[in-house]
């Protein structure tokens, strides 16, 4: 990080993560923190994200465990590291984890844990998640040894697969480099795999404890659960060479033009009844992003009622583009009847929408593997009644929570006008370096979503770092404190310039989707643009993230080029072309340090020294080019 920006800036609170420890053992790298590996490399080459011993409450939360006894041990030829983990359940109730990590030049890394309770333990899961990479590995062989000594030579997934790719796993082995293969064996417990991807995670996880043994689960008082994860190498090469992969320290960042084209989507803001007053009393910074689409969110089960409309109404009336209502329709009755008492409402508050999205409320909860789809009216029933309950508008489906959902219960497009869903990057880990790489999944996403309607409009959103509803549990996580936990209803980040460039980010890895509309914040409230006034905010209350969402609604309806970057990790970006004015190149530093760019054929419209830059972290820039 540079040492002169105030780290509230870049991350909406000063208190800054803790760096990773980098351990070594020959061509073996690995990043050590929070008693867990990422960034495991072999010769600069990525083999795993992440080798981590993960504890889970009854609401799939995260404990974060109280590490003691800490010894790291860095020799010229492997290291070591070993610690006590305690976790704090309910109702005074404990684990204890005691772990052994290792590795030796020329070896295997050799990660083991024994988790013991006194008082026994509730738990969803508790053990080792696996990750694999995804950039560079979607789509390519893989070799799977099961717990039955079968071995299975596949490939990892491409499109994104609903259900588990792989079960009864015992090891898994791929190719890191020409010649080179990793085997991870995994011992203790039966391991499947899920494809992350479904979640904006970018990896693939292998996991222990299959998802169709019941959870929670109770581990007992005073019986010992051993694991252990072997990572090994086989390298057949006769002359290992550096990697030609790896951006050696101080290398600029180059930028090139790509061949790919299309049109800028429109931006839509979502309003909801709480925010709705909130919303009112800002019309001046409505008016200042100027976004194409309002979404306004209306839930009956989260108490919503007929007075809802009359805010929405006035709103509407403060805003020159479209709107859209999104309904959670409850289900209790016929969804019939359901929907012409909402469209009763409405009319009487003189509310007109564009287009409505219905969606039954208990499809926002996630079904897992081998759980009972909740009881709910076919869709086409509740496609029916909202086409008789609001004739005359464009009807949108899909749901209202994540691509998961969408994804293992594909919803009949014939009906439906456009297909619709959110993301939300916090749902497994909610650390700087993990959010950032979930953009990378996006176009995964986008591309598994077309694979399915085809050309069917498409809209995504609302997508924010803080979670607007759980799937995976009772409730959103409450964070008082403002620190960075998964499933977080509030995150800190979304105050300072990580939401302002993960924002951008974002709509640079869903350009290629064609998408009606994106949505990525709110206009007020722990979603939006503008701080609450309990809030810490810059001055005038705009959150950094409101550049983006503004720059993004004045790009809407441009065409956009390509831009290819030599680390899309560290930099992406993209040109522009508004009509009614020069094209532009966006940048954005996607990074916690300051980058060197160069822009290589770019013909740029002001005169400059050289067609190279420094990005800040976090920054974002804009440059106008030559027509």
């Amino acid at each position: 990080m540079t040492a002169e920006i105030d780290p509230f800036q870049l991350y909406g609170t000063r208190e800054t993560e803790v760096l990773p420890q980098r351990l070594t053992a020959g061509r073996l790298a690995v990043d050590f923190k929070d008693g867990n590996l990422r960034t495991i490399t072999y010769d600069g080459t990525e083999v795993l994200r992440a080798v981590s011993y993960l504890v889970r409450d009854r609401d799939w939360g995260t404990y974060a465990p109280r590490i003691s006894d800490l010894k790291i041990d860095q020799g010229d030829d492997g290291f070591s590291v070993g610690y006590l983990a305690r976790c704090a359940g309910p109702d005074d109730t404990d684990l204890e984890i005691r772990v052994h990590i290792s590795a030796k030049t020329g070896g295997a890394v050799i990660f083991e844990a024994e988790a013991t309770s006194q008082t026994g333990f509730e738990t969803n899961r508790c053990g080792f998640c696996i990750l694999h990479p995804i950039v560079g590995v979607a789509g390519t062989a893989v070799s799977v040894e099961h717990v039955d000594g079968r071995r299975e030579d596949t490939r990892f997934p491409d499109l994104i697969e609903p259900w588990q790719p792989f079960k009864d796993m015992r090891a898994i082995t791929h190719t890191v480099l020409p010649e080179v293969t990793a085997e991870c064996r995994m011992e203790g417990d039966t391991f499947e795999m899920e494809d992350q991807r479904n979640w904006s995670d970018a990896s693939y996880k292998t996991y222990v404890r299959p998802l169709a043994l019941p959870w929670p689960y109770r581990i007992p008082a005073g019986q010992p659960v051993s694991q252990r994860i072997v990572l090994s190498f086989t390298d057949k090469r006769q002359t290992p060479s550096a990697p030609a992969s790896v951006r050696p320290d101080g290398r600029a960042v180059t930028i090139t033009g790509g061949s790919k084209r299309g049109m800028m989507p429109s931006i839509g803001l979502v309003i909801t009844p709480e925010e709705a007053k909130a919303t009112l009393e800002a019309p001046g910074i409505l008016a200042e992003i100027g976004p194409q689409e309002l979404l306004f969110h209306f839930d009956p089960n989260a108490g919503h009622n007929a007075m809802a409309f009359e805010a929405f109404g006035a709103i509407a009336r403060l805003h020159a583009g479209t709107s859209t209502l999104e309904i959670a329709l409850p289900c209790k009755r016929s969804p019939l009847a359901e929907a012409h008492e909402i469209a009763t409402w409405m009319q009487a508050a003189g509310f007109k929408p564009d287009a409505v999205v219905i969606s039954p409320s208990v499809d926002r909860q996630s079904t897992p593997p081998g759980s009972q789809w909740p009881a709910c009216p076919p869709l086409e029933e509740v496609y029916a009644a909202a086409r008789s309950a609001f004739p005359g508008v464009r009807l949108g489906g899909g749901m209202l929570s994540y691509f998961t959902e969408l994804n293992r219960k594909r919803v009949p497009s014939e009906p439906l006008d456009f297909i619709t869903h959110c993301t939300n990057p916090i749902v497994h880990a909610a650390d700087d370096l993990s959010v950032m790489q979930t953009l990378e999944a996006l176009p995964f996403i986008t591309r598994s979503v077309r694979a399915i309607y085809g050309d069917k409009p498409y809209r995504i959103g609302p997508s924010t770092i803080p979670m607007r509803q759980n799937p995976y549990g009772s409730r959103t996580m409450d964070n008082p404190a403002g620190s960075c936990i998964p499933m977080a209803n509030r995150d800190p980040r979304h105050n300072s310039r990580f939401a302002e460039a993960f924002a951008l980010g974002y709509a640079v890895e869903v350009l290629d989707a064609g998408l009606e509309c994106l949505t990525l914040s709110a206009l007020t409230g722990p979603f939006g643009v503008i701080a609450g006034k309990d809030e810490p905010s810059p001055a005038g209350g705009k959150r950094p993230i409101f550049n983006t969402v503004a720059r993004l609604a004045r790009l809407a309806g441009s065409q956009w080029r390509e831009c290819i970057s030599s680390d899309p990790t560290a930099v992406l970006s993209f040109v522009a072309a508004p009509a009614d004015g020069a094209p532009q190149m966006l940048l954005v530093n996607i990074t916690a340090t300051a980058q060197q760019v160069e822009l290589g054929s770019f013909h740029l419209a002001e005169k400059r020294e050289s067609g190279s830059l420094t990005l800040q972290p976090f920054a974002v820039r804009s440059i106008v080019l030559k027509d």
